[in-house]
């Protein structure tokens, strides 16, 4: 019986190994974490915004090829928030760090160094995982701007007295946005996993299930559409996801949600004049689930308030962030 660990080089006929094994993906808020990920599994699974803070959560995706299986997970930006929100996301972040077999950190091209990244540093250095530092957004700068960047963090991974800086296994610049330098950077993430069986079948793309993407991408969509001083303080939570067959056989998804905010001024902007910006909101969330269901989407939406959410430990985990979990 073939060893499962294996695989056969189609070219050659030659046995070769297969690797396993968990990586996760850090940096401070809006370093593009979530659309490097989605470029690295090659679908849309986590939620993207311009604005900080988008991820809030551990997300879990799964990359099964040949070579073997890399399970990512995606989580919040390393910042505290001065809320239990704050706190819950925070935690995540940090928890990942001794659980998996590598680190990405993901920076941008500014070769001046931010006091959270310097922050980030310091707790890298207190673990014994192999830190891939990536630069990401590549394309917004040219080439030869890249070597202080590199320069800078390079010192910035000393810790204080050292005379030979660099406890990076590897610095690789890319762009999630382009793709480009992505091919090599799933080469080196393969290069460091350990050799092992896959962790799921091969058909598995994550852990989360399509009511919680369904939640997420409605919440994308909002951070997308609505003004500055809402998007931190709504949730989404889904109290209806149920498949059904229509009279002409056909297959439809019906989807009742509610957009969480904190005040009732929030509630106004959220519904926008007659209803319009909730049904922009609902109009691009649906496309987006329907792409991802393979099927008819009936969605409503509702808006409901819930002041200061963030600050309670009930009402957080109503909304999928339990503290306990992170223990």
């Amino acid at each position: 019986m073939a060893d499962p660990r294996e695989t056969m080089d189609m070219e050659t006929g030659d046995k070769r190994e297969t690797r396993a094994g968990f990586v996760t993906i850090i940096g401070r808020p809006n370093v593009g974490k979530s659309t490097l990920m989605n470029r690295l599994i090659g679908q849309k699974i986590a939620i993207t915004s311009y604005k900080p803070q988008t991820t809030r959560k551990r997300v879990r995706t799964v990359c099964t090829e040949e070579r073997g299986q890399i399970v990512f997970l995606d989580t919040p930006g390393i910042y505290k928030a001065p809320n239990r929100l704050g706190e819950y996301m925070y935690r995540a972040a940090l928890g990942t760090l001794k659980e998996v077999d590598l680190i990405l950190w993901l920076v941008t091209p500014a070769a001046k160094v931010s006091e959270d990244e310097k922050a980030i540093a310091a707790l890298l250095r207190e673990v014994s995982t192999p830190v891939l530092l990536v630069i990401n957004k590549t394309d917004t700068v040219k080439k030869e701007a890249l070597l202080p960047v590199m320069a800078a963090y390079t010192d910035l991974s000393a810790e204080e007295g050292e005379e030979a800086p660099g406890r990076y296994a590897e610095i690789l610049p890319v762009s999630a946005r382009t793709g480009e330098g992505v091919e090599e950077l799933m080469d080196c993430i393969f290069r460091y996993l350990p050799v092992g069986q896959p962790f799921y079948d091969e058909d598995t793309v994550t852990t989360e299930t399509e009511r919680e993407i369904a939640a997420e991408m409605i919440r994308e969509k909002a951070l997308r559409l609505l003004q500055e001083e809402v998007p931190h303080g709504i949730a989404v939570t889904v109290e209806q996801f149920k498949y059904r067959k229509r009279k002409d056989g056909r297959e439809i998804c019906d989807i009742e949600a509610s957009v969480i905010c904190e005040k009732n001024s929030h509630k106004g902007i959220i519904i926008g004049r007659g209803g319009a910006m909730l049904g922009k909101i609902g109009t691009a969330a649906r496309k987006d689930i329907e792409e991802l269901l393979q099927t008819q989407v009936n969605l409503k939406l509702f808006v409901k308030v819930r002041k200061d959410w963030k600050d309670s430990d009930l009402q957080l985990k109503s909304f999928g962030y339990d503290m306990k979990e992170l223990r």
